[in-house]
C-alpha cells in the first residue's frame, strides 16, 4: 500500500484526478472502474473541469461502476447510473455504451447477470484503474463485512449500518433500496491498479482498520493490503487515527522524487 495524507479533501481530489488522467494519456483504449457516493464527487468534477480545459478526452475510455441496486430503473433519480450521468457522463465526451453497470432487474437471475458483469470486464481486457471509497465499516463496493474474500460479482444485501449512513440521499417519499448489486471482492483485486479515496473524520476508523488491521472479512477493504499496486489518498481527518504518519508522508516525498526522475509507476503497463 502507498498512503498518501492530504490536507483537506480538495487535494485528495485533485490527486486522484491525476492517475485518472495519466491512465487516459497512457493507454489508447483505458478502462476505468468507477465508484460512487459522497466521496468521489470531487473527484469527477475536478474530471470535468480538466476535460473542459482540453487536457484529454474520454472518446475512447470504458467504465465500468462498482454497483448497482438492485431491481432500479435507469433513469430514476436514486439510480447510480443517474448519478454517473449528472457528476461525470453528461458532462464528457464519453460513449454511453461503453458505460456499464451491474445491472439487475426483478425478473433477471442475479447470478447470472453477476457471470455476465464478469465477462463484460473480461471482455474489456480488465480494469487498468479501479477508483474505490470505503464505508464507515470497512465495505468496499457494497461488499459488506463477512464477504468473502474470494467473491464475484453478486447480489448483497446492505447493513444497517450502511442504510442508515445512505438514508441521507433519500426523501420520505422514496423507497430506499436494501439490496444492490456489487462488484465482489476478488473482482475488485484484479484491477491493475486500485485508488481508494476516503475523506472526513467519519472514516477513520475503517482507514485505520483497512491500513493497519488483519486482513479480514470483517473489514472487506483490508484486502488491498494484499493488491501489488493499491495507492489510499486520505486527507488530514481520515488518517487521523493512523501510527507512523510521520513515515507515511517522508515515504510519499521519496517516491514524489521517484516519480520526477523516472515518470509514475503505474500498474496498467
Amino acid at each position: 500500500m502507498q498512503i498518501i495524507i492530504h490536507d483537506n479533501a480538495q487535494q485528495v481530489a485533485i490527486n486522484a484526478a491525476l492517475w485518472v488522467q495519466t491512465l487516459i494519456k497512457s493507454k489508447e483504449q483505458p478502462v476505468l472502474g468507477l465508484a460512487t457516493g459522497s466521496t468521489p464527487i470531487k473527484l469527477y468534477k475536478e474530471l470535468v473541469e480538466q476535460y473542459r480545459a482540453g487536457l484529454y478526452s474520454f472518446a475512447n475510455t470504458t467504465t465500468f461502476n462498482l454497483d448497482e441496486y438492485h431491481n432500479i430503473d435507469a433513469n430514476n433519480p436514486q439510480s447510480y447510473r443517474s448519478f454517473m450521468c449528472n457528476h461525470l457522463f453528461n458532462q464528457v465526451d464519453i460513449d454511453h455504451n461503453n458505460t456499464y453497470f451491474p445491472t439487475c432487474t426483478q425478473a433477471q437471475n442475479p447470478r447470472e447477470q453477476g457471470k455476465r458483469y464478469e465477462d463484460q470486464i473480461k471482455q474489456a481486457g480488465g480494469i487498468d484503474l479501479q477508483i474505490l471509497g470505503i464505508g464507515a465499516n470497512g465495505h468496499i463496493g457494497f461488499n459488506e463485512p463477512s464477504s468473502s474474500l474470494t467473491s464475484r460479482t453478486r447480489i448483497k444485501t446492505l447493513t444497517q449500518q450502511t442504510l442508515a449512513d445512505n438514508s441521507r440521499l433519500f426523501s420520505k417519499n422514496e423507497i430506499q433500496p436494501t439490496t444492490a448489486m456489487t462488484m465482489g471482492i476478488a473482482t475488485i483485486m484484479e484491477a491493475r491498479c486500485a485508488l481508494l479515496i476516503a475523506t472526513g473524520s467519519n472514516k477513520a476508523k475503517a482507514v485505520k482498520d483497512m491500513v493497519t488491521g488483519p486482513v479480514s472479512a470483517s473489514c472487506p477493504a483490508s484486502i488491498l493490503q494484499m493488491h501489488e499496486n493499491a495507492i489510499i489518498l486520505l486527507d488530514k481527518e481520515a488518517a487521523s487515527t493512523l501510527e507512523n504518519q510521520s513515515y507515511y508522508i517522508w515515504a510519499d516525498k521519496q517516491n514524489a522524487q521517484l516519480n520526477e526522475n523516472f515518470g509514475r509507476d503505474i500498474g496498467w503497463i
